[in-house]
């Protein structure tokens, strides 16, 4: 989501070459996605408000967020949910791969007005069903040095 007039803001870390599509490949638990970096900034809190209809003021006013004891702005759960299961989603092939989520929040991701919060996901093979159709990943993710999630699990299918 590069927007021109945000040139100075980071940029989302793509994907190794070649690091994609677990699909073609077989994964084995504790094999480790590549590292991603995503950017989330307030336009994009403000575009998943409209998309979703959850204008809760804490995730687009400093005020409203502030007077509930939040630093700020905080990102929604299931949009910070919804980048890091994109990050498995990608490594397993497409969306269409991703069978199951489980996850529990353990801290928000607070997005400043003025440079984007920046979401480092990490995931690693847990376990590979016995007959190799799908795997579980689990996930850190991290954002300002705290931990999002106090657990992360996607499910996705293996194969053709």
């Amino acid at each position: 989501m590069t927007r021109p007039e945000e040139t100075t803001a980071p940029e989302e870390t793509p994907a190794p070459e070649g690091t994609t599509g677990a699909t073609t490949t077989s994964p084995a638990a504790g094999d480790a996605l590549p590292p991603r970096t995503l950017p989330v900034r307030r336009e994009d809190l403000r575009r998943y408000a409209e998309a979703s209809g959850d204008h809760n003021p804490i995730h687009l006013d400093d005020a409203a967020a502030q007077a509930l004891g939040l630093p700020g702005v905080v990102a929604h759960g299931m949009l910070t949910s919804a980048l890091a299961i994109g990050v498995v989603a990608e490594w397993a092939g497409g969306a269409d791969r991703v069978l199951a989520t489980s996850f529990r929040f353990a801290a928000p991701v607070v997005v400043p007005a003025d440079a984007p919060a920046l979401l480092a996901v990490a995931g690693t093979v847990k376990k590979v069903a016995e007959d190799g159709s799908s795997a579980d990943v689990a996930l850190v993710v991290t954002s300002g040095g705290a931990k999002v999630f106090g657990k992360a699990i996607v499910t996705v299918a293996l194969g053709d």
